[in-house]
Parts: C-alpha cells; sequence; structure tokens
C-alpha cells in the first residue's frame, strides 16, 4: 500500500449536484483506500454534507449510494475540513458533524498539504 503522496479533494457542491458531489467523493475513497493521506476541503454547500443525516441518496443509477462512501472514505482514514465562514454563514450546528469533521479554513489546509499533495477541485 501506497504511505506517501497525500490527497485533497475540495469541494464546493452540495447535493444540488450530486453527481459531482458522488464523483468527489470516488476520487477521495479511491485515494484514501490505497493508503494517501487524504483531506476532503468543504466549501459553500458542501459544507452541510459534513452535518448528521445530510449525505444520502443515490446520484443515478448504478451509482453507489452516499452513504456508503462516506463510510468508506472514513473507515480509510480520510479527513474532512469544512469551512469555518461557509458553516456559519449558514448557521449549522458545529455539534451535528459527522465523525472526522472538523471546521478549519485555509491555513489548516495548507499546513495539513506541508511539502504538497495532489489537488482535484469539484
Amino acid at each position: 500500500m501506497m504511505t506517501q503522496n497525500k490527497a485533497v479533494i475540495s469541494l464546493s457542491t452540495g447535493l444540488e449536484d450530486a453527481e459531482q458531489v458522488t464523483v468527489a467523493f470516488l476520487v477521495a475513497v479511491g485515494a484514501a483506500e490505497e493508503g494517501r493521506p487524504t483531506l476532503m476541503f468543504l466549501t459553500k454547500e458542501a459544507v452541510r454534507l459534513a452535518t448528521t443525516g445530510v449525505a444520502t441518496g443515490t446520484a443515478c443509477a448504478g451509482c453507489p449510494p452516499l452513504p456508503g462512501l462516506v463510510e468508506r472514505y472514513q473507515a480509510a482514514g480520510g479527513t474532512f475540513l469544512v469551512c469555518p465562514i461557509c458553516f456559519n454563514a449558514k448557521e449549522l450546528d458545529e455539534s451535528r458533524l459527522i465523525k472526522s469533521a472538523e471546521l478549519g479554513g485555509t491555513v489548516p489546509m495548507w499546513r495539513w498539504i506541508g511539502e504538497g499533495a495532489t489537488t482535484f477541485s469539484y
């Protein structure tokens, strides 16, 4: 298993485009399950996905269900960094953050990246 080459997936889309969310999670799950330290940076509407009970449903026929992708991502050690500006602007409740999710902006993201990472943006 690979143990280097961090991956960062930046996601700004929420369930208004469930297929795009699914693709972002598939990329994140693939990286995490291959042993890459993986971070999903959630902004705009995507911050809602880091709250309990939101990442539900299936985007399309043949698409894997979102709850299963979230579980696989967490089980593989993937983490979520949730933009606090976006989160607070939507008046969301921090106590409802899912496992592996924490509020943090661009400075914590850059600290996590350190010397570099492969990035994807959705």
